[in-house]
C-alpha cells in the first residue's frame, strides 16, 4: 500500500504524452518525471507540462529512489525488456499492449512479479473503453441474461507506420480483441484455433516470416461452456479503424456499431421482431472516476487555464479509457491489491494472440496456453 502521492514516471512521449495532464490532476499522483531519448522532444514535453524531472536513459531513471512506478508507453519490442528492468529495480507497472512479444517473457513478467510482490497492469484500452463500461454494467445488472457468446474485431491500416510494424503477423497484437471478450465473462483462454485467410504483399512477408492478411481464432475458456471468436487485420484488407466487440446473452445482446462513431445496438429477446433492435448512446462513466479526472473520459477536453486540448484520442478512439486506465493503476498501488488486468491476466492475454498465430502457422492445429497464465 502507498498512502502518499504516488510518484509516477512516463517511458515514451508520444502516446504517452496524453496521460500527464490526467496524472498531474489526479489526487493521489505526483507526475514526477517523463523519459525519452530525443533532448529536443523530451525538453518540448517537458515544459509544455511543466515537468523538471527529465531522462533520457531508462537506466538512470529506474536508480531515481523517487519514483514508485513507471508508465511505459514505448514501442512493442521494448515492453517486456523495460518492465523487467523496472520490476528488478523495485518499481510497479503499467505498459501499453501487449505486455510482450514471446510466451517466454510474458511468463518471466509474471515470474518477477510473484517474487517481489510488485505490481503490474496491461493497460488496456478497449476493456476500459465505454463501450466495454456499457456492457459490463448490463453483465452486473444481470440485464444480458446468461452470456451464450463473444466475439471481437480490430480492423487497421498499418502502411507507413515505423520499423517493426511492416508484416507484422496480426494476431501478435491482438489484445484489443482478445482482452474485451475474455475480459467481460471474467475468463481465462484455456486453447485457441486460429487459421490465416490471404495474402500481403510479398515485400512484407520476410519480416515475420507471416504471408497472412486475416487471422481468425477461436478461444476455448477455461472452466466455462463459453469459446469466443475474434479477427485481426493489419495490412492489405480495407476497412475503416474498428475496435469492437459484440456480446450475445440470453435476454439481451450488444452490438458494437461497425463504422467509427455510430451507437451501439441493444437487442432485447421476446419483442416483436422489428422492436428487437434500438440504438443506445453509452453514458461516459465518468461518475466511477475522481471529479478531478472525470472530463477526461470525453473527447477534446478544452482547459481554459492553459489552452491545451487535454485530450484527444484517449475520448474519440480509445473511448475515454484513458483516465479509468490511470486511476485503476492508482488504485492498485494505493490498495494493495492487483490491478485488472494483473501480470497473469495480461499475459493470457498476449499470450492468446501469441499461441493464435503459431496456430495459424499450423493449419488451425489446438494450440494451449500455459498454466502459468492462468488465474488463481
Amino acid at each position: 500500500m502507498i498512502d502518499r502521492p504516488i510518484n509516477i514516471a512516463i517511458i515514451g512521449l508520444g502516446f504517452g504524452a496524453e496521460f500527464i495532464p490526467i496524472y498531474q490532476r489526479h489526487p493521489w499522483a505526483n507526475m514526477a518525471a517523463i523519459c525519452r531519448r530525443g533532448q529536443a522532444g523530451l525538453d518540448e514535453v517537458g515544459d509544455q507540462y511543466g515537468i523538471a524531472k527529465r531522462y533520457q536513459d531508462y537506466d538512470a531513471l529506474l536508480e531515481d529512489p523517487e519514483i514508485d512506478a513507471v508508465h511505459i508507453n514505448t514501442p512493442i519490442p521494448d515492453h517486456a525488456g523495460q518492465a523487467l528492468k523496472a520490476l528488478r529495480a523495485g518499481k510497479h507497472v503499467a505498459c501499453t499492449v501487449p505486455m510482450a512479444t514471446s510466451v517466454a517473457d510474458c511468463l518471466e513478467i509474471i515470474r518477477v512479479c510473484e517474487e517481489t510482490g510488485l505490481k503490474y497492469l496491461m493497460m488496456e484500452t478497449v476493456v476500459y473503453s465505454r463501450e466495454f463500461l456499457y456492457m459490463k454494467d448490463l453483465h452486473d445488472r444481470g440485464e444480458l441474461g446468461r452470456i451464450q457468446f463473444l466475439q471481437a474485431s480490430h480492423q487497421q491500416d498499418m502502411d507507413g507506420w515505423p520499423n517493426y510494424w511492416p508484416g507484422l503477423p496480426p494476431m501478435h497484437y491482438a489484445t484489443h480483441c482478445v482482452g474485451p471478450v475474455l475480459g467481460l465473462p471474467r475468463k481465462d483462454a484455456e486453447y485457441v484455433s486460429c487459421f490465416a485467410s490471404g495474402t500481403i504483399r510479398e515485400e512484407l512477408h520476410a519480416h515475420y516470416h507471416s504471408p497472412f492478411a486475416v487471422e481468425t481464432t477461436h478461444i476455448k475458456m477455461r472452466d466455462s461452456d463459453l469459446s469466443a471468436r475474434i479477427y485481426r487485420s493489419l495490412f492489405d484488407t480495407a476497412r475503416q479503424y474498428r475496435e469492437s466487440i459484440d456480446v450475445y446473452g440470453s435476454k439481451r445482446s450488444v452490438e458494437w456499431p461497425l463504422i467509427e462513431g455510430h451507437p451501439l445496438i441493444l437487442h432485447t429477446a421476446k419483442r416483436p421482431e422489428p422492436e428487437i433492435p434500438e440504438e443506445v448512446k453509452c453514458p461516459d462513466f465518468g461518475h466511477l472516476l475522481p471529479p478531478e479526472i472525470a472530463s477526461f473520459t470525453r473527447a477534446g477536453v478544452y482547459n481554459e487555464e492553459d489552452h491545451q486540448h487535454l485530450s484527444f484520442l484517449q475520448g474519440a478512439g480509445h473511448g475515454g479509457s484513458h483516465p479509468h486506465l490511470a486511476h485503476e493503476f492508482l488504485s492498485a498501488l494505493r490498495e494493495g491489491r492487483d490491478p485488472w488486468p494483473n501480470a497473469r491476466q495480461s499475459a493470457n492475454w498476449t499470450c492468446t494472440g501469441i499461441l493464435a498465430h503459431e496456430s495459424a502457422l499450423k493449419g488451425g492445429e489446438i494450440v494451449r496456453l500455459p498454466e502459468e497464465t492462468f488465474s488463481r
